[in-house]
């Protein structure tokens, strides 16, 4: 059976997330699903590197595509997006090993959240404007406190439903670009809400209600003070999966 890797980008605003779900709205993997079936006449195999929330955005998704007929892969690619809504596009298609797994293949994830300094006419479905004066300078501090193998568990949603809340981060940190402010993470795998709390908390620190004693706490013990600041998924995106 051929399996092709399969790149592409997303805007998230209008779908209930990356993966299908029963007796819910659209989803991200539903309408390449349908679009696959419309192009190959038979039902296909997706799935995708990172189950990504609702309203959550993709720069680089990763997904694999298996199906019994078999396509060029720029002639895939092609059709695909000929199917696809204007928010979902693919941008490459290429063929994988036959046991090629999107998730389970990835070395690395990164996620990229965009915080803005500014209200903003245009982006507002992209970024998260908070008005308050944000010390980029502490932001980045504690964000290097969340390098490491840790145990996330205060920043997970549902902990229970984890096999493990052990997370190893490889790289975080906060970058002043123009109007913005943009953290960005990259990790063996994340867990759900996982990115959107750590930025939620960036952000009291930037605010000055949390030093780095506080973040260093929330990394040894648990509580639920980072869900009452989870950040809003428009500013979140999935920018790039490492294999």
């Amino acid at each position: 059976m051929p399996t092709w890797k399969v790149t592409l980008e997303y805007d998230g605003t209008r779908y209930r997330g990356w993966q299908t779900q029963k007796n819910t709205e659209r989803t991200v993997q539903g309408v390449l699903l349908r679009a696959a079936r419309e192009v190959l006449g038979e039902d296909a195999s997706i799935g995708g590197a990172g189950r990504t929330d609702a309203g959550v955005h993709a720069i680089a998704q990763v997904a694999h595509l298996r199906a019994r007929k078999d396509l060029r892969e720029g002639e895939i690619a092609w059709q695909l997006n000929s199917k696809l809504p204007p928010d979902v596009n693919v941008l490459a298609v290429e063929k994988a090993a036959p046991r090629f797994h999107a998730r389970h293949d990835a070395k690395s994830r990164t996620y990229l959240y965009r915080f803005s300094r500014r209200r903003t006419a245009f982006g507002k479905p992209y970024v998260w404007w908070v008005k308050d004066r944000l010390d980029r300078a502490a932001m980045g501090r504690a964000a290097k406190l969340f390098e490491g193998r840790h145990d996330f568990v205060s920043f997970c949603e549902n902990p229970e439903g984890q096999e493990s809340t052990i997370v190893v981060v490889e790289k975080c940190e906060v970058r002043e670009e123009s109007e913005e402010l943009q953290f960005r993470i990259t990790a063996s795998h994340f867990l759900w809400k996982m990115v959107r709390r750590l930025a939620g908390t960036l952000v009291e620190v930037g605010r000055g209600k949390l030093d780095a004693a506080g973040v260093e706490k929330l990394l040894s013990q648990k509580s639920d003070a980072p869900a009452k600041w989870t950040a809003p998924p428009s500013g979140l995106f999935l920018e790039n999966v490492r294999y």
